[in-house]
């Protein structure tokens, strides 16, 4: 009687003990295998709406940004509706004129050394570079001599303002002929009797807050 009584005791805490295992398993899960292990250094899922902290979004690599356009040249009807606004005074008729007048006088008088005629219409620096070139003829005792046969064309070709300084450019196409003779009248360079091309081009400025209305050259080039 006394062993039935410990058999019947054994079977009651089997019992109890496969029920506290099952309900373990439906709380803590089952492992498979297939699990992904946990990586400790991730951070915490932030919550829904929350705004994230400290983090920053790499742009993509594999495009790069395009590149900012430079600034292109202003076209020149628009320059000179900009030296216009700031000097209603400016006629553009009236300056290729005067630059016409101005290639004239100042070949000239480049020609006969004429530096006192060169200097109002020059910039500082035209004016340096022409009085050397003048010196220097002068010390190797040699004249120059320019024929202007004509001035075929005389063309306003760049236009820019530059703070309150209006700066144009003129193509000038002319037929000259020039001649260098030594102190004892020989030909040292050039053919009095050969007509030749030259195309320049010519760079004035002037203040348009300035109360001169005389334009200076600043640039020379030749073609």
């Amino acid at each position: 009687m006394g062993d039935s009584f410990q058999f019947f005791d054994i079977i009651l805490f089997a019992m109890v003990a496969a029920f506290l295992v099952l309900r373990l398993r439906s709380v803590l899960g089952r492992r498979t295998g297939s699990e992904q292990r946990r990586d400790p250094f991730a951070r915490p899922p932030a919550a829904p709406g929350a705004a994230s902290d400290n983090v920053v979004s790499l742009p993509d690599r594999g495009k790069s940004a395009a590149p900012e356009p430079e600034p292109g040249p202003v076209p020149l009807a628009t320059a000179l509706k900009q030296i216009h606004a700031a000097d209603p005074s400016f006629d553009e008729n009236g300056f290729v004129h005067g630059a016409r007048g101005a290639f004239e006088m100042i070949v000239g008088a480049f020609a006969a050394g004429d530096t006192a005629a060169l200097r109002p219409l020059l910039s500082d620096d035209v004016y340096d570079s022409f009085n050397e070139a003048i010196r220097a003829r002068a010390a190797h005792q040699e004249t120059h001599e320019t024929r202007l046969v004509a001035v075929d064309t005389v063309d306003l070709v760049e236009a820019g303002l530059d703070g309150r300084t209006a700066v144009l450019t003129v193509k000038f196409i002319s037929q000259q002929v020039n001649v260098t003779r030594a102190a004892d009248g020989s030909i040292v360079d050039g053919d009095p009797e050969r007509v030749v091309e030259k195309t320049d081009f010519w760079t004035f400025a002037r203040n348009t807050r300035s109360s001169d209305p005389n334009w200076q050259l600043v640039a020379t080039r030749s073609a």
